[in-house]
């Protein structure tokens, strides 16, 4: 399920061998002719993305699958879920240095809310009672934890908290992609992106959103620990990045604004352009109504001959917040860019992998630019 800001983990949780050259060596002995001699670069290590604050892990016991995917079937189907409202835009006319003074004036996020013995006795009605406070801390912090509650331990104590706070859901921006997979969709709860490809790298459990869709909340939950390791949640603050990124880099993002390419297709170079015309007129009809975005079909973006790439529209890379108007940080570059993404363990095939490009010249963001939005 998804609820854009609203970070909630419950009960159990705690909130990149590529060969540069092959040249043989410029001088060898004439008796070993036969030995080729050849110097190669050293792999590129790969490394999953990181965070600046780690908190410890409770070791909570939670319930079994059978148990906490057990949906109360006497409860209303939400299967019937609106569609993810449009991305509210306004992003003209931000004066980059003030919006950066504001970001910083933000209070930590995400906010902590942990769950004491007299709170969880109130189960159900805790949040009831609290209804208006938590919903405005969410408003003052981007996103709460709520920690240690027994509530939230299965589908339908997850269902009761959100009810409870009356946050309505929605289908994921995604949904149509066929790249979500609902956990219990009687409950409108999703299962987050849960493929071994993407194991070390950031995955599918974020506020999603789009240049076209974007959810008004987020509800996560964590019913179990990762069975094989790694499994953290990492919480991006869009205040923060604003307020801490380079004045210059953000600056030359707001002017430029980005593109992002979402899907690959690898056709051979020599085809005649009549061919590649018709190729790109109906990945056009087949991708762009799959992903419910505003794709534009285009050929060899990032250099690669015979790649024909589907590309977003350009947007900002800072958005005003709906509701208190404060600029933050509102895009996905972090995950989309290719020399980011080559620097961590993912196994995506090339048809998946996505790039950033500025709008304006429709080149790749560059290292530089890159390395300073990981930071």
């Amino acid at each position: 399920m998804k609820f854009a800001s609203l970070t909630l983990t419950a009960a159990v949780s705690t909130c990149f061998v590529s060969v540069q050259g092959f040249s043989p060596a410029a001088s060898f002995s004439a008796r070993a002719s036969s030995a080729l001699q050849s110097t190669v670069e050293a792999p590129q290590e790969r490394v999953a993305p990181g965070a600046g604050w780690e908190p410890e892990w409770e070791g909570r016991e939670g319930k079994s699958p059978d148990e906490f995917l057990n949906s109360d079937m006497s409860r209303p189907d939400l299967s019937g879920m609106w569609e993810c409202p449009l991305t509210r835009w306004d992003s003209e006319g931000i004066d980059v240095v003030k919006a950066q003074r504001e970001a910083k004036k933000m209070p930590h996020c995400p906010l902590e809310l942990k769950a004491s013995p007299a709170m969880n006795a109130q189960g159900i009605d805790y949040f009831s009672k609290n209804k208006k406070k938590i919903r405005a801390d969410l408003l003052k912090y981007g996103a709460i934890w709520l920690r240690g509650f027994d509530l939230m331990q299965d589908v339908n104590g997850f269902r009761d908290m959100h009810e409870a706070l009356g946050l309505d859901p929605c289908l994921d921006p995604l949904h149509s992609s066929g790249l979500r997979k609902f956990a219990s969709e009687r409950d409108a709860l999703y299962e987050e992106v849960n493929k071994p490809s993407l194991r070390g790298h950031y995955i599918g459990l974020h506020c999603e959103s789009t240049a076209k869709r974007t959810a008004a909340y987020a509800a996560f939950v964590c019913f179990q620990r990762a069975t094989e390791g790694g499994g953290r949640f990492i919480v991006a603050d869009g205040a923060a990045i604003l307020a801490e990124m380079d004045t210059k880099v953000l600056q030359k993002l707001y002017d430029r604004k980005i593109r992002i390419s979402v899907s690959n297709l690898d056709i051979p170079p020599a085809l005649p352009g009549f061919i590649k015309e018709g190729i790109k007129g109906a990945v056009d009809k087949a991708v762009a109504p799959k992903f419910d975005m505003d794709l534009e079909m285009i050929y060899e973006s990032d250099g690669k001959p015979g790649r024909l790439q589907a590309v977003e529209t350009a947007e900002s890379p800072i958005n005003r917040h709906p509701v208190t108007g404060l600029p933050v940080w509102f895009n996905n570059a972090h995950n989309h860019a290719r020399k980011l993404r080559d620097r961590r363990p993912c196994g995506v095939p090339e048809v998946g992998m996505t790039e950033v490009f500025y709008a304006d010249t429709m080149e790749p963001l560059s290292l530089e630019d890159c390395a300073e939005i990981k930071r």
